[in-house]
């Protein structure tokens, strides 16, 4: 088929910059090359065949929100709940090891709250 008789994705036309309360397309030094880049990969068909193509994006209620997530996520932030229980996993793991009987009580003692709180915050993170 003719390249200029093929129907235009979606993203044709899109250009870095401009819009209401943004930057416009001379305000950023980088625009034209970006643009550019944009424009070579699309000719060569870099975009053609991608997974969803041509479907729509999801809808996202908070964008900010799931930006910030997916932010924590990539950088290993893991619910408050499954740090708890990392750290109690250790205890129980010093618990084992450990032949003192103060240091086992004591143990004993701060795996009980540890259980207490990973209870609060799941229960916590459910809301």
């Amino acid at each position: 088929m003719n390249k200029s008789l093929q129907p235009r994705p979606y993203w044709r036309g899109f250009s870095f910059g401009g819009g209401a309360g943004r930057l416009g397309p001379m305000d950023h030094p980088l625009a034209a090359l970006i643009n550019a880049r944009i424009a070579a990969a699309q000719d060569e068909g870099e975009f053609d065949d991608l997974p969803g193509a041509g479907k729509p994006l999801p809808r996202i209620e908070d964008p900010e929100g799931a930006v910030f997530n997916r932010l924590l996520r990539d950088a290993g932030a893991v619910p408050e709940f499954v740090a708890l229980a990392r750290e109690l996993t250790h205890l129980r793991a010093e618990l084992r090891e450990t032949g003192d009987r103060s240091r086992r009580r004591d143990i004993l003692r701060e795996m009980s709250m540890m259980e207490v709180r990973i209870d609060i915050a799941r229960k916590t993170h459910q809301k």
